[in-house]
């Protein structure tokens, strides 16, 4: 069994680290119904599993193939239409080198973060919502699909958002807003305003192969929507573990870059 721990993670040498693992936590027990090889090893290129309803059943354990758009959610992106304020909002956190990154104290990563983090999330199918379960700092996001719109208001902003979502063909939208302006879409600070809406398009293309198209919608930020896509696999035979991270009550030892 190995150990999940961050590729690349602003201020990581202040989190406090997952307990112990042990073959009591159930990292290494097969997952139901998972196709495999005659010798035994997962089928992973096998079709995608189906819900009743015809559709694909995204649920499951995932997380992102590598950690790249987890430092630049726009890597892929040729140019970012910044706003001047969110451009130079940018230069300046990249300059710091992270030193106010929310997550070095512990606080939420938010959507469209959470695709990208080293961490697993698990998918949980319920009539009137879908339910991600996420492995670090134990959050959690309600998806619902019972038809209703997204808060024309919202008195609370949440670093998570408010998600609805609805079959697109095989492929599950779900469209978020009502962002506090707090998280920052990757470790190096892509801004965004509260006026961030968010459009993630999951396509499962195989057993364990999914796309994770995403739509970024801030006219408060940006002078026009980008996208990029991020690429998971699926994990079998494992489980989520405890991700506990005590705040950050030293920020001193946050110093940005060295002087010269």
């Amino acid at each position: 069994m190995t150990a999940r721990f961050p590729v690349t993670l602003a201020g990581a040498a202040l989190l406090c680290a997952t307990a112990a693992l042990a073959p009591a936590q159930w990292l290494d027990y097969p997952t139901k119904g998972l196709p495999r090889t005659p010798d035994g090893k997962p089928n992973l290129t096998a079709p995608a599993p189906r819900l009743p309803s015809g559709k694909p059943d995204l649920s499951g354990l995932w997380v992102a193939d590598n950690s790249r758009q987890l430092g630049n959610l726009a890597a892929d992106v040729k140019d970012v239409p910044f706003l001047p304020w969110a451009e130079k909002q940018y230069n300046e956190r990249r300059a710091e080198q992270g030193k106010n990154d929310p997550e070095s104290r512990c606080m939420p990563q938010g959507v469209p973060k959470v695709n990208t983090l080293p961490y697993p999330y698990r998918f949980i199918n319920t009539p009137d919502r879908v339910v991600i379960l996420y492995e670090m700092y134990y959050l959690y996001r309600q998806i619902y699909i019972d038809g209703r719109e997204l808060p024309k208001e919202v008195l609370s902003p949440a670093w998570m958002g408010y998600s609805v979502g609805k079959w697109d063909g095989d492929v599950f939208v779900v469209e978020t807003a009502g962002f506090n302006d707090k998280m920052w879409m990757d470790t190096n600070g892509h801004p965004h305003t509260e006026q961030l809406h968010v459009t993630e398009r999951f396509t499962r293309k195989d057993y364990g192969h999914m796309e994770v198209g995403v739509t970024i919608t801030d006219p408060g930020a940006y002078s026009k929507p980008w996208s990029t896509t991020i690429k998971q696999h699926f994990i079998p035979d494992s489980e989520l573990i405890e991700f506990v991270c005590e705040k950050n009550d030293d920020p001193q030892h946050m110093v940005g870059p060295q002087a010269k």
